[in-house]
């Protein structure tokens, strides 16, 4: 069986470990001779580098592992790029979720004008990894999953429309490991129908192979519950604030009882309840910094300093297997069955073709194809064309370098209620994003 050469974009992530180990999991599955750190910021991934160089050492001593700030370096004879970078780190973070606050407008990392902050940050962090992989590796797949997905989506769409970039998301499958859950069956067991946008959708079929629809019983749960549940199976949705998303799932499915929503769209459908129960000095960047990052960075150092990964502080990410599904799918032409963010063309009849859309696909070495979800209703039809109007209007904004255009993008945000509003934000984020944005005019 052929082995891959894979290099990690975002090296200096505290995601990084818990994505190594779990692919170390699955080298069976997706077998590795070579794996690759690359992060601008040579510090901070040196930490992890050192730390995993020590655990790849005693596990799996066969794979040749480096850590590098150089591109040529880092992406020269590789298979798959795996993204998840984060321009402007949780510095930049806490300013998108602080600043649209002080307004009185939800701060949040991937909607409303937090999004759009780290969206404009984004492109060109994406764009340059984007050009490394194919100066360096021409053949090489790159699999996304940086936020903002939706902006960053389209961004490669318009600027770079013919590179090989998948873009997926980690929200639903966390999602539906909860709805498998509810009902008591494995997720690997179950197909679903959905459509949307990224962080911006609804489940219209939960199935198991055998055909039974489970939808309906996992309404019923969730009109009482939400997505909580009793058992937690995802370690990465498990801080209070994300407790509380999964329980707000309830009043998000008493609004649309149709279909079962994506958690995120409690912060379009009920923005003034969020920002009330927003803490201004203390957002979601603060909870993450003080947790998750102390926690990754505090476990790489006792790794290095006792030379010994042996009962190490990383924790498998065993939810981003789905990651190696992918791969799998491209490497091996598997035909997986996967949620993907693509170009509409058809797959959601009444919607506009040049959408990037989040619906089923079937993924082979061709990249993903597409499911059709036929005709959607009314009022999921106007929410996402308003939503993806504004991802459409950041990136012209990005291109064009225009402040009228990225002013019309906060303006037509659900989270914002007045073009005033969207103008006293726009001007702070400027402020704050002056050594990462195109200058605007």
């Amino acid at each position: 069986m052929k082995k891959f050469s894979v290099v990690i974009a975002g090296g200096g992530s505290t995601f990084t470990p818990g994505i190594v180990m779990m692919m170390l999991d699955n080298i069976d599955r997706f077998p590795m001779r070579e794996l690759v750190l690359y992060d601008n910021d040579g510090e901070r991934q040196a930490v992890l580098g050192e730390a995993l160089e020590i655990l790849l050492k005693e596990k799996a001593p066969d794979l040749k592992f480096s850590y590098t700030t150089d591109p040529k370096e880092a992406f020269t004879d590789k298979d798959f790029c795996m993204a998840h970078i984060r321009v402007g780190k949780y510095e930049m973070r806490e300013k998108d979720e602080k600043i649209p606050l002080r307004h009185g407008v939800i701060g949040q990392e991937t909607c409303g004008p937090g999004g759009i902050a780290y969206g404009m940050r984004s492109i060109t962090g994406m764009l340059e990894i984007i050009d490394h992989m194919e100066t360096y590796s021409p053949d090489c797949w790159m699999l996304n999953y940086s936020n903002p997905a939706a902006i960053v989506a389209e961004a490669c769409r318009v600027l770079r429309p013919n590179s090989k970039v998948l873009n997926i998301c980690d929200m639903p499958v966390g999602t539906l490991r909860r709805m498998s859950q509810i009902i008591g069956k494995d997720p690997q067991d179950l197909e679903v129908r959905y459509f949307g946008l990224n962080h911006f959708g609804w489940w219209t079929s939960v199935k198991d192979k055998e055909g039974h629809e489970y939808l309906d019983q996992i309404r019923d749960y969730v009109a009482e519950n939400g997505y909580l549940t009793q058992v937690e199976v995802d370690t990465q949705h498990m801080d209070q604030s994300w407790q509380e998303t999964h329980k707000k799932a309830k009043d998000l499915l008493a609004v649309n009882p149709r279909y079962l929503p994506n958690t995120y769209l409690k912060y379009y459908l009920y923005p003034d309840y969020e920002v009330a129960h927003s803490d201004r000095n203390y957002t979601r960047a603060n909870e993450v910094m003080n947790g998750r990052e102390k926690e990754v960075f505090s476990a790489a150092r006792t790794i290095i300093e006792t030379g010994t990964a042996i009962d190490g502080g990383f924790h498998i990410d065993s939810h981003a297997s789905f990651i190696v599904d992918l791969a799998r799918a491209i490497a091996f032409n598997t035909h997986e069955r996967m949620l993907m963010i693509v170009e509409n063309n058809g797959a959601i009849a009444n919607f506009p073709d040049d959408a990037m859309v989040e619906v089923p696909c079937i993924v082979g070495n061709d990249g993903p194809e597409p499911l059709a979800q036929g005709k959607i209703p009314a009022f999921e039809q106007a929410l996402m064309f308003q939503q993806v109007t504004v991802e459409k209007l950041v990136v012209e904004a990005y291109v064009e370098q225009s402040y009228q255009k990225l002013w019309q993008a906060l303006t037509l945000s659900k989270t914002i209620p007045s073009a005033k509003v969207a103008k006293d934000i726009l001007d702070d984020l400027i402020e704050a994003n002056k050594d990462y944005w195109p200058e605007l005019h």
